[in-house]
């Protein structure tokens, strides 16, 4: 299959890309999500090998992408944080034999050279259709189109090399 393209989404004081990059083997699971559309990209779409943008969002001027990360696990598997009545994602009408919410894997791949804001993407007029910067596009996954990717990208400053490097 072809690789596809991914934005992930997450506040940065939560879990931040440079929090990526300290984990083990900076890889870690993408706990939490609780949307039907977001996990069903995760369940239907998403296989080792394909990239996202990592996203750093409600972090202020912070706001855009920061860098990439690689999908790191075979499929989507069972979040553990909806069996656990002590997290915020607990979710007890989910039954552990049939689990409603899944995640999948992260590798850290790359960092941006600079911060691309979301004025930058919106302002960019090769990136309108691009889902984040669109009205009421909340989800923390999205697909993302291969030229919007690569045209991200380069406005955090990869070089070609770079993103074929990254099988684009």
């Amino acid at each position: 299959m072809a690789k596809k393209f991914w934005l992930i989404k997450s506040e940065p004081d939560v879990f931040g890309f440079n929090d990526l990059a300290k984990c083990e083997n900076q890889t870690e699971h993408w706990d939490g999500i609780r949307n039907y559309q977001a996990r069903n990209f995760m369940r239907d779409e998403m296989q080792k090998g394909d990239l996202a943008i990592f996203y750093h969002s409600n972090a202020g001027p912070e706001v855009g992408a920061v860098g990439l990360a690689v999908v790191a696990s075979e499929k989507a598997y069972p979040d553990h944080t909806q069996f656990d009545p002590k997290s915020k994602y607990f979710d007890a009408k989910s039954p552990e034999d049939n689990p409603r919410w899944l995640m999948v894997d992260f590798k850290w791949a790359a960092e941006f050279k600079r911060l691309v804001t979301l004025k930058e993407l919106k302002e960019a007029p090769e990136l309108e259709e691009m889902l984040v910067v669109k009205r009421g596009q909340r989800l923390s996954i999205q697909p993302v189109e291969k030229a919007h990717f690569k045209a991200v990208c380069k406005m955090g400053g990869m070089l070609v090399k770079e993103l074929k490097a990254l099988g684009v």
